[in-house]
């Protein structure tokens, strides 16, 4: 795990610059930086390197290849690099290599096989820059689902990137303005999704793309090598024909393969714990798999509404792994609050990011990399959210949109819809469908869209998705989420929540082969009813009791309203909201922002927006304190 940046055609003292950008993502890769500039200057790396894979200095980066052709700057692991580097030498590509890394292998696949046959073989997580020196071109690729960050995009006229978006506005003179568009997406889902970025003139590269960049630097073209939609339509096409005792045996097999490739370390190796199904599963298949005691971690809570802690020492102790727990007080979870903005580098407000750094840094203390469950949900229907869109649709999709949309403006401008379910059944009694519902249900509340002073009108996934693109309910929301959601919220949070304390963390579920079967099953394989993630179950009760496991759950979160009534929290809050502050900004409107804040304090009022303004606040705080 890593850290990387660069600039092509940088005007200024290149040196300092590249230095700027390391330092400001050292805690992606605090054991060495590294950097590499072409013979011309036009095309400079920056690396900071977390030693997980090879720790001398064979791994060093940024790499070369042996032909001196082209250079890397790698964040990330390719599992299988042991079968690829077996191929470049069976197939004499190379006769030797100089060390034991995935960088090297990768480097050399990369130059013999070309970029995206090349790319497409590896199985990983990754975020690279590759730079011919040959051709003078520069390629930027990141991995299938998302899990490794990439930013891009022109500083003064210059092409740049890096893993951080922080060391991107660390740069001498960066001067890009805030991207006023994202405004109400950010609102209404409390991230920025890609190819979106905070800033204007900065992008994210999107998952399974690769970015071109040729010699004068000037015109990024993308190239997609892998989608997420495209698997999941191959995978309905073509439905798992067995049965579901089928379907769960192969879902295991497939799994251990996963997890075994990804306890692959040259340090200690452990894994996140929550008492929930996805990462109960990961730890039972690890600890099958090891002769030793698999080392987990969890943390509790003093409120027994948010309290996982002992489910998960039940189930560590059926396991067998070595527990380690901490139960976190709410000082420690408020510690964390004035560094979330800082972690971050941009706007971003799911809360579970607080109890996430926590365990991260109490796991950091004992291992280097830890396995985590995340993906479950969105691979086998997980979430209730996906049944309720099924159950409405099937109520709604037999009356024709024409006589459904006037109906719900007649609702939504009626007195009907001054009460909240009214005017809730009047959005969504105007869906075109299954993935509009989904997206209207998040903007039944109308202050939520006048928060922002500019409205945005960018495109995004949630509103983007093919009408009929999956025949099934549950699989559109499904593939919804695996597009936007889980990369944008889920896969940023773990992100830069472990690497804040240099923690590398892996997710097996997002194996390539493991994504492919999940999107070939039948739902009945995956839900019934109210209960979903039938065949991961399946799986997990070969190795912990059905009756521990059926039992409300609890999630990973925080209970952030009580806190912020509190004095302490509540100053703060205020502080960051205060009205001469947000008319000094210009960003959002001090009107909206203080009927939301006094309809909370006042009525008991809860809006999960006061944390997106909040969080929004806090980085415009934290942006000032940068310049």
């Amino acid at each position: 795990m890593c850290g990387i940046a660069g600039f092509c055609n940088w005007k200024t003292d290149w040196e300092k610059n590249i230095r700027k950008m390391n330092d400001r993502m050292r805690h992606r890769g605090p054991d060495a930086p590294g950097i590499w500039a072409s013979e011309d200057g036009s095309v400079v790396f920056g690396h900071q390197r977390l030693s997980i894979v090879d720790l001398s200095e064979n791994g060093a980066q940024p790499m070369q290849s042996h032909s001196g052709r082209f250079e890397i700057a790698f964040n990330g692991e390719i599992y299988n690099y042991k079968q690829i580097a077996k191929r470049l030498l069976d197939e004499k590509k190379v006769d030797h290599f100089r060390g034991g890394s995935d960088t090297e292998v990768l480097l050399e696949a990369m130059e013999h096989y070309g970029v995206k046959e090349a790319i497409s073989m590896c199985k990983g997580m990754f975020a690279i820059a590759l730079y011919d020196r040959e051709e003078r071109v520069l390629y930027l690729l990141r991995d299938r689902i998302g899990e490794k960050p990439l930013y891009y995009g022109f500083v003064n006229g210059s092409f740049v990137f890096a893993s951080d978006i922080g060391s991107i506005a660390a740069l001498d003179g960066f001067k890009n303005g805030i991207n006023k568009d994202v405004l109400d997406i950010y609102f209404v889902h409390g991230y920025i999704p890609a190819p979106y970025s905070i800033y204007e003139d900065i992008r994210k590269l999107e998952p399974g793309c690769i970015l071109t960049l040729r010699q004068p630097f000037a015109e990024p073209e993308l190239e997609a090598y892998w989608s997420v939609r495209e698997a999941a339509r191959k995978g309905q096409e073509n439905l798992f024909t067995g049965s579901r005792e089928e379907a769960a045996q192969e879902l295991e097999r497939l799994l251990k393969n996963s997890i075994r490739e990804q306890m692959v370390a040259d340090v200690p190796v452990g894994a996140f714990l929550s008492a929930g199904i996805d990462s109960s599963t990961i730890v039972a298949l690890m600890q099958s798999l090891n002769s030793g005691r698999v080392k987990s971690f969890t943390i509790g809570m003093g409120e027994a509404e948010y309290n996982e802690a002992e489910a998960a020492r039940e189930i560590a102790k059926i396991l067998g792994t070595e527990h380690t727990e901490l139960y976190i007080t709410e000082e420690d979870a408020k510690a964390v609050i004035p560094r979330l903005a800082f972690m971050f580098g941009e706007p971003f407000a799911d809360s579970s990011q607080i109890p996430t750094y926590l365990v991260s840094k109490m796991t950091r203390e004992h291992v280097t990399v830890s396995l985590s469950g995340d993906g479950g949900d969105e691979l086998f229907c997980g979430y209730t959210s996906y049944a309720s869109v099924s159950r409405i649709w099937n109520k709604m999709k037999n009356v024709p949109y024409f006589l459904r949309k006037p109906c719900s403006g007649l609702v939504l401008h009626s007195p009907l819809a001054r009460k909240e379910i009214f005017r809730i059944k009047g959005k969504l009694l105007g869906a075109k469908d299954p993935a509009d519902i989904y997206l209207q249900s998040r903007l039944t509340d109308p202050l939520t869209m006048e928060i922002a002073k500019q409205r945005g009108n960018l495109p995004y996934k949630y509103t983007t998705m093919p009408e009929g693109y999956l025949k099934e309910v549950n699989h559109t929301i499904m593939l919804m989420d695996m597009l936007m959601y889980h990369p944008d919220d889920i896969l940023v949070k773990v992100d830069r929540t472990a690497m804040a304390v240099s923690l590398e963390t892996r997710v097996p579920m997002l194996d390539k082969d493991v994504v492919e079967f999940a999107w070939s099953l039948p739902v009945e394989y995956e839900r019934q009813g109210e209960t979903g993630k039938l065949v991961l179950r399946d799986v997990l009760y070969k190795y912990v009791p059905k009756e521990l496991m059926d039992r409300p759950k609890k999630g990973f979160s925080i209970p952030i309203a009580k806190w912020l009534k509190e004095p302490s929290l509540r100053a703060w809050a205020e502080t960051l909201i205060d009205r001469r502050t947000l008319e000094s900004q210009g960003m959002l409107n001090p009107e909206m922002v203080w009927t939301i804040w006094k309809d909370f304090v006042e009525n008991g009022v809860w809006r999960i927006q006061i944390w997106y303004i909040l969080m929004f606040q806090a980085w415009m705080a934290e942006r000032k304190l940068a310049v």
